[in-house]
């Protein structure tokens, strides 16, 4: 028995030559980079990585977020504007103590009408007129000579306070604010009280029948504590009026915040 030999392959390209080995692949060079570019709000953009082969692409990153307009700071509020009004017919200068224990201020003082002084030295001098009358009555009609002793203080004492009362009616003053008003008033012992425009409930008017001769009228403001509640002595009544007026717009935009 013969043996059989093995059939050799087969070339499929039927050519019967052998193919020649392949050339060998150039490795590629990665790119170099584009330069980074700037954008006008400010922002700098990466340009995207070069693909490597075999590699899927890298997700592009999110735009940046447009750069948001810094906050404008609030103004500030400002001083009410004082009606010139205000100004006339009072006092020149504010008097104030000297030394550097004296209580200041920056801003314009507004002061009373030198009327007032006049219609306090007409009401208290009918005081005391009123009172020597009941001391002679009570003296003579009931023989009560003990009344010229209180009688007596209350005179000193009423005439003390006149002669003082046109320096005290210099020291006071008001002052119009951006938050709030100030008063002052006294020259020994100093009165200063600042009271908010948002706290104001009530601005009253008073004035009495000799107040209203001489032309002064008193503005009372009011608020939810009694502690702070301020009296303005001797305003002429145009200034009271038109002081009235501006405390109570200002009141109603702090209160509504506008």
């Amino acid at each position: 028995m013969t043996e059989s030999q093995p059939t050799p392959p087969s070339d499929p390209n039927g050519f019967g030559a052998p193919l020649p080995p392949a050339p060998p692949i150039a490795p590629i060079a990665p790119a170099a980079p584009a330069p980074a570019t700037q954008q006008a709000s400010g922002a700098v953009t990466q340009p995207p990585a070069p693909a490597v082969p075999g590699q899927s692409a890298p997700a592009s990153p999110p735009p940046p977020a447009a750069a948001r307009p810094a906050s404008q700071p609030q103004a500030a509020a400002s001083a009410p504007p004082a009606p010139p009004v205000l100004d006339d017919g009072s006092y020149g200068g504010l008097r104030t103590p000297r030394g550097t224990s004296a209580l200041a201020l920056d801003g314009t003082w507004h002061q009373i009408s030198p009327r007032y002084v006049t219609s306090q030295v007409v009401q208290n001098a009918v005081f005391v007129l009123l009172v020597v009358a009941a001391m002679l009555i009570a003296v003579f009609a009931f023989d009560q000579t003990w009344v010229w002793f209180p009688g007596g203080a209350v005179i000193l004492v009423t005439l003390l306070t006149l002669a003082i009362l046109p320096r005290q009616a210099k020291a006071i003053g008001y002052m119009l604010r951006a938050d709030d008003i100030v008063f002052r008033r006294g020259i020994l012992w100093q009165r200063m009280v600042a009271v908010p425009y948002g706290r104001l409930q009530l601005v009253d008017i008073t004035h009495g029948p000799l107040d209203r001769a001489f032309g002064v009228a008193q503005l009372k403001m009011v608020t939810a504590a009694a502690t702070t509640g301020v009296q303005i002595p001797g305003l002429t009544q145009p200034a009271a009026e038109a002081l009235r007026d501006v405390l109570i717009e200002v009141a109603e935009t702090r209160r509504t915040g506008l």
